[in-house]
């Protein structure tokens, strides 16, 4: 079967080794590009071979597009993935890549365009007949016509940045005078961030629950759905732990919310893998959120319930063949959850760089997708999560069972982590339960 004879691995940590994995076992070579401060990074020895591409700031290094393009054509390689965050959802690096006749391992720059805008994507979903939130049609120039347009929708609101992501240029406005305050720090916030100061307004779901469908789509009209994940465990709008089947749905909003994710991504001639992430209120009504062009965090949670590899799956896709299984083809086994551990102060979430002098991992009936071994330094420069604890059980309850087994067999020395957070929400009845929102964190207290 062909694929490409040698990958580029435009990224790092735990996802480059992730790639790895997946094309050493299909017979690709690799190519890791990596900073000076990710020089002993377990990934780049790892990689087949691997290039510096500048110094420990992102901007110089793994944001650096030419950079990039220069070690794949320096290695010969004829494709690139991109993994999660970096340039893995820039439409420059994609038409970048098209343009040096390099093969980008995600969807088209002009579909990263339209669902990179907040305000394109409602468009388009709106057209497809998917639910959005109740909001602005388009981008607000005015602080008064944003206070006109919020007298019509009502308070409160969440004012938005177009071109946001992570979290960033989002912000909840109660009255007016909240509205205004906060109308023109956003959208400065925006143009720094996104280089787009483009903003808009939408009705502010208090309390939702955050449930995503992955998807994956090949050049010749097949579009199918691999179930959802439940990502409603977050800290500062950054998911936390995550699982599959969520235990908020029964099986007739989980088929109408499936069909639903398909009608958008096909409504957008998507191609290779994505997620299409929706917010749930306290009436099971569901709204398109946005559309994640890219291979989650969370992946395993959905590669452990259908035994998927889905970065095969990207691989293929980008190689041009046609999804390997159809609809009804694929099924979904018992439950999985995935916890996310970061090097950071649990209670404050700073993040807490150093080196990680001694590190105990559970060795059986766990999976784990790590950057760092025993030794490594966790860098301040990158994001802090130094790995994922994924688990598997026939059922939910059994699965968060082998989930407190594993996080209770770990012991990570040298630096903080979020380990005993995590542990404390395996412990939560609320979690057992599966009875929480994005609010629980904070509403359980269990950071206090």
């Amino acid at each position: 079967m062909s694929y490409f004879n040698k990958v580029l691995i435009a990224n790092r940590g735990e996802i480059a080794r992730r790639i790895i994995r997946t094309c050493r076992r299909l017979g690709i070579e690799t190519v890791a590009v990596y900073s000076e401060a990710d020089a002993q990074a377990p990934f780049v020895s790892e990689a087949s071979e691997a290039v510096c591409v500048g110094p420990a700031q992102a901007k110089k290094s793994y944001l650096d597009i030419e950079k990039v393009i220069q070690a794949a054509k320096q290695t010969k390689a004829d494709a690139i993935h991109p993994g999660y965050g970096f340039l893995s959802e820039n439409p420059q690096f994609a038409e970048r890549c098209e343009a040096e006749n390099i093969v980008f391992i995600g969807p088209s720059a002009d579909v990263m365009k339209i669902m990179g805008s907040k305000l394109e994507a409602r468009d388009h979903m709106q057209r497809a007949g998917v639910p959005v939130v109740p909001g602005s049609d388009g981008q607000i120039h005015s602080v008064e016509e944003a206070a006109a347009i919020a007298n019509q929708l009502g308070y409160p609101l969440m004012l938005k940045a177009s071109a946001g992501g992570g979290g960033i240029g989002m912000q909840l406005v109660q009255n007016q005078e909240e509205l205004e305050k906060a109308f023109h720090s956003t959208i400065q916030k925006a143009e720094s961030f996104f280089n787009d100061g483009a903003v808009f307004l939408e009705k502010w779901i208090s309390d939702p629950r955050h449930i995503e469908v992955q998807v994956a789509a090949d050049d010749f009209g097949n579009v199918v759905h691999l179930y959802e994940r439940e990502c409603s465990v977050q800290r500062r709008n950054q998911k936390v732990v995550e699982e599959s089947p969520s235990p908020f749905l029964d099986e007739s909003l989980r088929e109408q919310l499936l069909e639903t994710a398909i009608q958008g991504a096909k409504e957008i001639g998507y191609t290779n893998v994505g997620t299409m992430e929706f917010i749930f209120d306290n009436n099971k009504n569901f709204y398109f959120l946005e559309m994640n062009t890219r291979l989650q965090v969370e992946h395993p949670v959905t590669e452990e319930i259908t035994g998927i590899d889905l970065v095969e799956w990207q691989l293929r896709i980008a190689a041009g063949q046609q999804l390997p299984l159809g609809q009804e083809q694929i099924s979904r086994t018992g439950h999985a959850i995935e916890c996310r551990l970061y090097a950071e102060d649990p209670k404050t979430f700073f993040p807490s760089p150093g080196t990680i002098e001694q590190l105990k991992l559970p060795e059986e009936g766990v999976r784990l997708d790590f950057s760092v071994t025993e030794g490594s330094v966790v860098s301040p420069f990158y994001d802090p999560m130094i790995g994922k604890v994924i688990v598997h059980g026939a059922s939910r309850a059994q699965a968060i069972e082998k989930m407190k087994q594993a996080l209770a067999g770990m012991e990570v020395h040298g630096l903080q982590t979020n380990l005993a957070l995590l542990a404390s929400i395996m412990e939560n009845r609320q979690f057992e339960e599966g009875d929480y929102t994005t609010q629980f964190l904070e509403k359980a207290k269990i950071l206090s």
